[in-house]
């Protein structure tokens, strides 16, 4: 289980008192949704890769939607009649994006956040923010599961990605105040980046039955070492990886898959469906940062597909049959990933070494710049906490 992109917080609801937050806070959040649709979701289930959909779909998301759960990226969206959410993720830029609307239902969940006691007798102004932080993605988190029947996905803090005891504290401290809230572990995912330091935190976990989301993948010993660890959910940024690939050079994976006429992305998606399916591994792949639907079309068959709106809305109103536009066949199949070819080197046991080795500067690279931006979004929340707190009637 990544992540994932319209105007008016979901979820909004009136409130008795509207307060006004500092102006510095109103900046988009990345609220990452799963909508429930209104046609039965068939999820991806072995078969033959070159079966298609019958002609009695009536739309594009109808047939797409057979084959793979459609997950639509959203920073605020209120049209749950047409996108009922199911899932959802709680992140930095969510809480930003929360502060930065005057009237929304997650705003007392905020406060109420910024007046715990247990914050308030931090010694350290660092330890109160950090706690003020870690109770306000718990609240917002709890109201979450309480409004969708899937699961919710926590960020944790960027800031410990090169720490595997640290992670693994910060999951455990969050998954006990999720527990003060009556929210259960079987609903919850932590959002951890995939270093090395992070995919081992993610081992750790997972032994213990904790369930969680690797990100930042951008390369596929990232992916084959996440699958190693057993993470819930592995989400792999395809447009990223493209943009990278146009305006740089010498990343060998990147290059390999270049010379053999395919998208780079799409190429890292598809070898670590069929390295998880072929070797076993129970790790569900979402794929993410999806710029077309021709990208959507050719990743059908894998779990999640993190579309932006106007690709789903365009999905939703394009109703046509198989044969007048698009040949709608799932691409990624369970039988299929067994006629995979893997090499010796792709076939290692990964540990820290062999990972640093094997990453190439588009995974360096673009890992470095997420990290920077997970960090940069805590810490201006952080600092709006600062600005805000004692909230009203405290």
């Amino acid at each position: 289980m990544s992540a994932s992109p319209s105007s008016s917080l979901v979820f909004s609801a009136s409130s008795p008192r509207v307060r006004k937050w500092p102006r510095s806070a109103r900046s988009t959040s990345n609220l990452l949704v799963h909508f429930r649709r209104s046609f039965p979701i068939v999820l991806a289930s072995s078969g033959n890769a070159s079966s298609s959909v019958g002609t009695a779909m009536s739309t594009e998301m109808d047939a797409v939607s057979s084959f793979s759960e459609i997950v639509p990226d959203t920073v605020i969206f209120d049209d749950f009649e047409k996108f009922p959410p199911t899932a959802a993720t709680v992140s930095s830029s969510l809480l930003l994006g929360i502060c930065s609307l005057p009237d929304t239902k997650f705003k007392n969940a905020v406060e109420i956040a910024l007046a715990n006691s247990e914050c308030y007798e931090q010694e350290k102004s660092s330890d109160r923010m950090s706690c003020f932080f870690n109770k306000a993605l718990v609240n917002v988190g709890a109201d979450l599961a309480r409004l969708v029947p899937g699961r919710v996905s926590t960020e944790v803090d960027a800031r410990l990605a090169y720490d595997t005891r640290g992670i693994i504290h910060k999951v455990h401290e969050l998954l006990r105040l999720y527990n003060e809230v009556e929210v259960s572990s079987e609903r919850l995912l932590f959002k951890i980046p995939s270093t090395w330091q992070g995919i081992e935190a993610s081992r750790l976990l997972e032994a213990e039955g904790i369930q969680t989301h690797l990100t930042f993948v951008y390369s596929f010993p990232q992916a084959a070492a996440a699958a190693q660890a057993g993470a819930s959910v592995i989400q792999i940024f395809v447009g990223r990886i493209r943009d990278w690939a146009r305006n740089h050079s010498g990343d060998p994976e990147i290059e390999a898959a270049c010379k053999g006429g395919q998208d780079p992305g799409l190429a890292l998606l598809v070898k670590a469906y069929n390295y998880i399916h072929k070797y076993g591994h129970k790790s569900k792949l979402m794929a993410a940062a999806i710029r077309n639907k021709q990208d959507l079309f050719g990743l059908l068959g894998i779990d999640y597909i993190i579309a932006p709106l106007k690709i789903l809305q365009s999905l939703k109103e394009s109703v046509t049959y198989p044969n007048e536009k698009y040949s709608y066949v799932r691409r990624l199949t369970p039988s299929s990933a067994k006629e995979y070819d893997f090499n010796d080197e792709e076939l290692l046991k990964w540990d820290q070494r062999s990972l640093a080795a094997a990453m190439g500067p588009c995974a360096e690279e673009l890992l470095a710049s997420g990290l920077d931006g997970y960090i940069n979004q805590t810490r201006r929340v952080e600092e709006l906490f600062g600005k805000i707190w004692p909230p009203p009637n405290v």
